[in-house]
């Protein structure tokens, strides 16, 4: 088993956005990931006592399948945020200032107008906290011969990317992942403990760059394998760097 390719979601609901390598830290999040969440009317979140909330409350795939169409780019030391659409700019601000944050709420407002459930706000995690789905979700993998087998009993291409991991996993057997909870894994210079299984929404059913939804893969799941897992949730036990190409071997 290897590492086949590395992702971050800076902010949750947009593009994601390939890396090199990364260097993982104990017991941390995955570095740049949902750093940022879009707020679809008021949400209850609070920066000062932040608490996990559901994914519902902010523009998401799931429901807001447009959004799959915007490629974005975010620039971690200047705070540059870039949104483009049919492969020209749309946005471009910076999320360190108020005024280029409402640039972005201004932007999306227009963009996503006709599914608002309230005013957008874009909202930044405090130290320590981020916008994943799930509570526990310090990392996710995604094992590609898993999504292999469930593009065979669709008899079509499925892309990984539609699962939205920070990890990819290939040249494991496929759905061997059912069986990772509870054990721990060497990863490059890094260790983790796999959590639980990632359960699946309707996020899934939207082609990536595209914004068509195209698939019921939750329904493929259940149909063909009796569950609606793809992939697994981990926690960083022991920090250091990875990167594609790096095995992965079990403890």
């Amino acid at each position: 088993m290897y590492l086949d390719s590395l992702y971050r979601y800076p902010v949750k609901g947009l593009s994601p956005e390939p890396l090199m390598s990364v260097d993982l830290i104990e017991s941390a999040y995955f570095p740049g990931d949902r750093l940022f969440a879009l707020e679809n009317g008021p949400s209850g979140f609070d920066p000062e006592a932040p608490v996990h909330q559901p994914k519902i409350k902010f523009l998401m795939l799931m429901k807001n399948d447009a959004l799959a169409k915007l490629k974005s780019h975010y620039e971690d030391s200047t705070g540059i945020l870039t949104i483009k659409e049919d492969g020209r700019i749309g946005v471009q601000a910076c999320l360190f200032e108020r005024s280029g944050r409402a640039r972005i709420e201004a932007y999306l407002t227009d963009y996503a107008r006709n599914e608002l459930r309230g005013a957008i706000r874009l909202l930044t995690a405090p130290e320590g906290f981020r916008f994943t789905d799930s509570k526990s979700g310090f990392i996710s993998l995604v094992n590609l011969s898993s999504v292999k087998s469930l593009g065979q009993a669709l008899e079509a291409f499925v892309d990984p990317l539609r699962f939205r991991a920070n990890i990819y996993i290939d040249k494991a057997a496929p759905w061997s992942e059912l069986e990772w909870p509870g054990r721990q894994m060497r990863l490059g210079e890094a260790r983790l403990e796999i959590l639980k299984m990632t359960d699946r929404c309707a996020a899934t059913g939207v082609e990536p760059g595209t914004g068509i939804r195209d698939m019921d893969i939750v329904q493929a799941l259940y149909k063909n394998f009796g569950h609606n897992d793809c992939g697994v949730y981990a926690r960083i036990i022991s920090g250091g760097r990875v990167a594609p190409g790096d095995t992965l071997e079990f403890l």
